[in-house]
């Protein structure tokens, strides 16, 4: 059986769905699975050894430029796989990785409409590469390349599947009549794939009722990581009370309640540090700012360190030495991988009790869930974590011990290839 598995970038910064994509496709070529990962819009960027090919499909400049004006439809081919230049689409992404999802309602909607919107001339030579490549199965990255579905499965006839990655975030943000002309789009073509993936049950169920997909071709494959990597370091966190925050920052993660909650940590006389680390898009700098100014501005700015975005060696040492994670996101979480890696360092975690922290949690044991409409809840699951050293013990054993056996990228990928092994009739 050869799939085709395309993994949509990020534009510039880690993103949990890269990576996912990334180690399914890593894992499933090791196993001697014929495996072609192929990235759309701009590179991938991840922090283990990157598979697939370099060539990008759907590249975002052209995307833009098709969308912008119609005239780029006839732009001659060299010129445009020149626009397709891996150099020239991480720059692009690196800007691209400020644009609010307000700004691309139109785009969204002509994506979504396949082979009628402007991008038709990308579909064209996405099927080409198809033709010649002869999968038994193609894998898209997400809803918003469900316009692709129609035209892949009609000429080439294969089982279509569809992975899910937290879309409710971008579409919801979109504005009118973009987003009303979004959803449904998405409904009408969900009839195009034959199994959609969830990496959550959480998920799974918001995607079937937000977005009007099909229950029965609804399929939840579990997160994977490679936890053995994370392994806590023999030497233990050192003291004081350290907690961390490792995600992209901005608004829509918490960082601004975490650093609320650990002021007050500190006025209470707790002796704990704060440690930040993660993505920073342009955006979001002025919003960093803000964060450390007020932290600042309580007396205990020189209780915290920024460490920026890190490479995969820095964020398990990044993880390694904190006594707690607390990524307070304000809206409901789809994935959470910053869950399992902190977990499989030992390092428990505090989360807001939404999205698909309860399900992991209740899976894992390895923390504490908190109401998320009261920030002080916050502050006492915190403060519970740093004065109680047994139950903080009692998490981080647990949450290691249950991650490294439940959530491996090794299980991820034996599920994942029985769904496309049902799906195709092949193995």
């Amino acid at each position: 059986m050869r799939v085709a598995y395309l993994a949509a970038g990020a534009g510039g910064m880690y993103c949990g769905s890269c990576l996912r994509d990334n180690r399914l496709a890593s894992v499933l070529i090791a196993q001697g699975r014929d495996v072609h990962l192929w990235p759309m819009y701009t590179p991938l960027k991840v922090d283990e050894p990157r598979v697939g090919e370099r060539r990008v499909r759907y590249g975002g400049i052209n995307v833009f430029l098709q969308q912008a004006s119609s005239l780029f439809t006839l732009m001659p081919a060299v010129m445009a796989r020149m626009l397709d230049a891996e150099v020239l689409l991480r720059a692009a992404g690196r800007a691209a990785g400020s644009t609010r999802a307000e700004k691309l309602g139109p785009m969204t909607v002509s994506v979504l409409a396949g082979e009628e919107g402007r991008q038709k001339r990308e579909l064209d030579k996405l099927l080409a590469d198809l033709r010649t490549l002869k999968p038994d199965v193609v894998n898209l990255p997400n809803l918003m390349f469900l316009g692709q579905a129609r035209r892949i499965r009609r000429e080439l006839n294969i089982p279509i599947v569809c992975t899910l990655s937290g879309e409710d975030l971008f579409l919801d943000a979109l504005p009118e009549p973009h987003r009303t002309q979004a959803f449904e789009l998405i409904a009408e073509r969900s009839a195009d794939v034959d199994a959609f993936i969830a990496v959550t049950a959480y998920f799974a169920k918001r995607s079937v009722t937000h977005f009007a997909l099909p229950a029965e071709r609804m399929h939840v494959v579990p997160m994977g990581i490679h936890a053995h990597e994370f392994a806590p370091s023999a030497t233990p966190p050192a003291e004081p009370f350290t907690i961390g925050y490792f995600a992209r920052i901005c608004p829509e993660k918490g960082l601004d309640r975490l650093a609320r909650a650990f002021v007050a940590l500190r006025r209470a006389g707790c002796d704990c540090r704060l440690k930040i680390g993660g993505y920073l898009a342009r955006a979001d700098r002025d919003y960093l700012a803000h964060v450390l100014r007020e932290i600042h501005a309580a007396g205990f700015g020189h209780d915290v360190a920024h460490v920026g975005e890190t490479d995969r060696a820095g964020k398990i040492a990044f993880l390694q030495s904190l006594h707690v994670l607390s990524v307070p996101t304000v809206y409901p979480e789809a994935k959470g991988f910053y869950i399992l890696e902190a977990l499989a360092a030992g390092t428990p975690v505090v989360q807001p009790r939404h999205g698909s922290f309860p399900e992991l949690l209740e899976a894992t044991g390895g923390g504490l869930l908190y109401d998320h409409a009261d920030e002080s809840a916050l502050t006492r699951a915190l403060a519970q974590l740093a004065d109680d050293r047994d139950l903080h013990a009692h998490h981080a054993r647990t949450g290691r011990e249950n991650v490294a056996r439940d959530f491996t990228a090794e299980i991820m990928a034996e599920q994942t290839w029985t769904l496309y092994s049902q799906l195709t009739g092949r193995t």
